[in-house]
């Protein structure tokens, strides 16, 4: 294992350790109900579930985009009833969707000042391609843990952030998204096409190959040598989640200038 992702043979022989929590964040944007009634009829052994929209965002309003960040003592208080202790319990985060939700939650994790969080490498259809122990039973957390969270606010920007910073020098703008809809030809979800003015297009999906393994350090690494002596560098998507996967390769690059643009596009139309 690194200190961001595990491996499905690494996680297999962990399954039993007490002091991992394995959460399940399977989430489909076209049918919202669809990644619970899938963890409900086979997850991982001991895995939890953190649903994208209830668990892992707050309600949608006026402003603030489609998936607003969670309350942190809401899912501080989540956190505890599955047994999450802060700063010492190692949550392993899993998907079927390219890391898509699992970045999120890792990112949350560290938003919350919680160091303690990995991803699974291939997710659940490499995990049960090995025909590795799966279940439909769900766990119940013996006791309640101690999440006392510390938020780490200069993991994340807002608009005016955004627009105060975005063309300065050593500071890059990042849209994560698919190339047709950074360039405004396909827009699937949102009422207005584009990008912010000024940002770079490196879309989320290259940071993992076609099975959801994501590529070698050194390809992260090469990915992102244009940006690698910026100062900050400012990532966005649709609704600020599959930006989480370019600001985990950004780590994976050993990079650790990125910050989140939680709104993201859905939020920058709204005004």
């Amino acid at each position: 294992m690194t200190k961001i992702i595990v491996s499905r043979e690494w996680l297999l022989e962990h399954l039993g350790d007490p002091e991992v929590v394995i959460v399940d964040c399977r989430f489909s944007l076209a049918d919202p109900q669809l990644g619970k009634q899938q963890y409900q009829t086979s997850h991982i052994q001991r895995a939890y579930y953190l649903d994208l929209n209830s668990d892992l965002s707050s309600p949608v309003e006026e402003h603030g985009g489609r998936h607003p960040l969670p309350n942190p003592d809401q899912l501080a208080d989540k956190l505890s009833t599955i047994g999450v202790n802060f700063q010492k319990t190692l949550v392993v985060a899993y998907d079927d969707s390219h890391l898509a939700f699992a970045s999120r939650l890792w990112w949350l994790l560290r938003y919350l000042g919680h160091e303690q969080v990995v991803v699974l490498d291939g997710g659940f259809s490499e995990w049960q391609k090995a025909n590795y122990p799966v279940t439909d039973i769900i766990p119940q957390s013996e006791e309640k843990s101690n999440f006392a969270y510390a938020l780490q606010t200069q993991m994340v920007v807002d608009r005016q952030m955004v627009i105060n910073r975005k063309d300065l020098p050593g500071v890059a703008l990042v849209d994560s998204r698919e190339s047709d809809r950074y360039l405004g030809i396909r827009e699937p979800i949102d009422k207005i096409a584009g990008h912010i003015p000024g940002a770079v297009n490196y879309p989320w999906l290259e940071v993992t190959d076609s099975k959801g393994y994501l590529l070698p350090p050194q390809e992260q690494t090469h990915r992102w040598l244009q940006l690698k002596q910026a100062e900050e560098i400012i990532v966005y998507c649709g609704s600020g989640v599959t930006a989480c996967v370019n600001l985990l390769s950004l780590e994976l690059a050993e990079i650790h200038t990125g910050k989140l643009y939680a709104g993201s596009w859905s939020d920058w139309i709204s005004y």
